[in-house]
This record gives C-alpha cells, structure tokens and sequence, in this order.
C-alpha cells in the first residue's frame, strides 16, 4: 500500500478476532487511526504504531462534525499519512462510509473500502438468530432507530411477518417500534430479542415476545453499549434452543496442533 492512502475499514461488531485479514493488516500498517464510538478498545491495540484521535458520534452529544472527519483524512493523506478511518459493523451499513468515500474523491485523495461484518447479520447469528431461514423467513430488513421519522414509514410499509426486522441503535426507542409494529398488525406473540455489546465480554440478550419488548430492563450501565433489536418468527429458533448460540471457544476436537 503506498503512502498517501486511507482505508475506510469496518471494525466488525466488536471482536477483534472478527475483523478481516485487510483490516488487521491495514491497522498494523497506519500512521494514523480516526475511530468511531463502538469500535472495541482492543482493535486499537491492533495499531500500535499510529496516532489515534476518537471521532465517533453519539446519539444527544456534543460530537465531532462529518465535514471535520473529512478535513482531517484528507490532510493527513496529503501529508503523507496512512490513514485508517475504522468504523463499527460495516462502512457502508448505516455508518456514512459513502459520504466518506465521497469526499476523499472529490479532493483526489486515493482510498479503499475493506468491508467488515456488518452488526446486522453479525449480532444476531452470535446470539442462534439466524436472520433468514428456509420455511421461516425469505427476507430481513435493516433500519436505523435513530428517529422515528426515518424508521416510522419503513415499519408502517412491511406487512405483519413479512421479513425478519432488525433495527440498528434503536434501543432507546423500543417502546416506540413494539407499538408501532402491533398497531400495523404484528401479533404480541411474535419472537423478539434485544442484544447489547455482542461479541465483547458485556455481551447481554433477552428474548421474549413482541408486546414485552417495551418493558425490558436493561442491565445498568448499559446505556452506552451497541444494541441491536430482532424482530421475526427466527428468532424463537435460538428462544427455544434449536439452534445453539455462537461460542468463541473452539471444542477441543476441533484445534489444530501447530
């Protein structure tokens, strides 16, 4: 990789042992690290060379701008520098990786995307979820929750089953997206989960039903952590043990002897 260059790389959901071969890579080659709020402390550690300047957003804080994130990548690649721009999940999944990409063109500045496994299949497949299964559902469908102005119309538009639903930071607003799914007309008793800080050791899962979602109490302290809500008949899949959660531990059978 020549100098000059930025990566904009996804973290993955927070284990390091889930980041590509290019983002381990690209960490251990920077100069330079500018990282969002979810990434795990221990994928820094991974860049033990470079500066590293927190540049995350977080939802009713004061935060650093989107055009100074991009005024700082291209200065410093115009210096010379390389730059990772690391991000949660996936850059393009909710994570303005595009915008990022957009800007580094426009001012000329060579950069490349290294994908990473996005918190929308990743969060779920580690908690037994799988978000399609043959027989069960043929689709999902993935939203911000943010803001109901932005997942409001979306939800309103999928009819009750249609598609697996996950919903990405919208923690605080499940009050909102239970009653809003049962008002369209999703049964009460449909399989939901709430699943914060998946893959790190905080790792926390509920699963229940839908009209339950509401009044589920997160653990304390917990406001901060990355929380991902599944809503879908696959979800009783994992709720009733037919497909056994992921484990980092590798059976003993399994290892190879090196």
């Amino acid at each position: 990789m020549n100098r000059g260059f930025v990566s904009i790389v996804g973290a993955g959901p927070g284990d390091p042992e889930l980041l590509t071969l290019r983002a381990l890579r690209r960490l251990e080659q920077a100069d330079l690290v500018l990282f969002d709020a979810l990434v795990d402390p221990r994928t820094l550690r991974l860049a033990p060379r470079a500066r590293r300047f927190f540049v995350g957003k977080r939802a009713n804080r004061p935060s650093i701008t989107q055009d100074t994130i991009h005024r700082l990548m291209i200065r410093a690649a115009r210096k010379g520098d390389r730059v990772v721009r690391l991000k949660g999940g996936d850059p393009f999944v909710l994570g303005r990786g595009g915008e990022e990409a957009m800007a580094l063109f426009l001012a000329n500045v060579p950069f490349e995307i290294v994908p990473g496994l996005s918190s929308a299949v990743a969060v779920p497949a580690l908690a037994g979820i799988p978000v399609t299964h043959r027989g069960t559902a043929s689709a999902f469908l993935v939203v911000s929750g943010h803001a109901e102005s932005a997942y409001g119309p979306l939800l309103s538009s999928l009819l009750p089953g249609a598609a697996t639903l996950v919903v990405l930071m919208g923690v605080g607003e499940r009050a909102r997206i239970s009653a809003r799914l049962i008002a369209r007309g999703w049964t009460p008793d449909t399989p939901a989960a709430l699943l914060l800080a998946a893959s790190t050791p905080r790792s926390w899962a509920w699963m229940g039903r839908l009209a339950e979602l509401a009044g589920v109490e997160v653990p304390q302290g917990a406001a901060d952590l990355p929380g991902t809500i599944v809503v879908g008949d696959v979800v009783g899949l994992a709720a009733n043990g037919r497909i056994a959660a992921a484990t980092p531990e590798i059976p003993a059978e399994m290892e190879v002897a090196g």
